[in-house]
């Protein structure tokens, strides 16, 4: 009696592309739904960014241009839905670009520009605190963007995408076009100011100043 034949494992070249993870299917799903102009998807991206938008920009070019820079970025947003692809970092990065790019916009044309940076080498930095335990020392949200907003314009960017948005340091090197030893300099130098604020705050603040 012959044997069963065992069927030849399929090439996995043959397979179709499959995302990393549930949540990025889902989340994608929702991208393309938005693109295909779901109004119900597209709240919820509205609803899951918009709040950390509106504090970026209100910190950086203050509440009477925060929300029309939010509507161009979502109007610039919906009109490339339908090419968007990838994951909810990648859309968070993106829609955080479009934003960026607005707000440099409204200063060239208000005649004000970022401050140039000089890059230090990193070995000069000593150990950086973590962007979310410095914001956390004030008292609530809005102090927190208050101080943020005292900060020289590139400090205070690239904290608030680090602390506020939550990006990690090379996706905000890619939004602010600078190098990754670059954004951790102008962290740094934004964080010791903070922690220079609110030193004696709470516990633990000192040890922050002797970075």
């Amino acid at each position: 009696m012959p044997s069963a034949r065992v069927p030849d494992a399929p090439d996995p070249a043959d397979q179709p592309d499959r995302p990393a993870s549930g949540v990025d299917a889902s989340f994608q799903a929702t991208v393309d739904a938005a693109g295909r102009g779901d109004e119900q998807a597209f709240a919820e991206l509205w609803r899951r960014f918009n709040p950390a938008l509106i504090r970026f920009l209100t910190s950086l070019a203050g509440p009477g241009d925060a929300e029309d820079l939010a509507s161009t970025t979502w109007i610039e947003v919906v009109r490339s839905l339908p090419t968007f692809e990838g994951g909810e970092a990648g859309f968070r990065s993106w829609v955080f670009t479009i934003a960026r790019h607005r707000m440099l916009d409204l200063r060239r044309a208000q005649g004000r520009r970022p401050r140039a940076d000089v890059e230090v080498p990193e070995s000069w930095l000593g150990d950086l605190p973590d962007p979310g335990e410095v914001v956390d020392v004030a008292s609530g949200t809005e102090a927190a963007l208050a101080l943020i907003g005292g900060l020289p314009p590139d400090q205070a960017e690239v904290v608030l995408l680090r602390a506020v948005v939550g990006l990690d340091v090379s996706e905000v090197a890619a939004i602010v076009g600078k190098s990754p030893g670059a954004v951790r300099v102008l962290a740094h130098r934004g964080l010791r100011s903070l922690a220079r604020e609110l030193e004696g705050t709470r516990s633990g603040l000192t040890t922050w100043t002797e970075v």
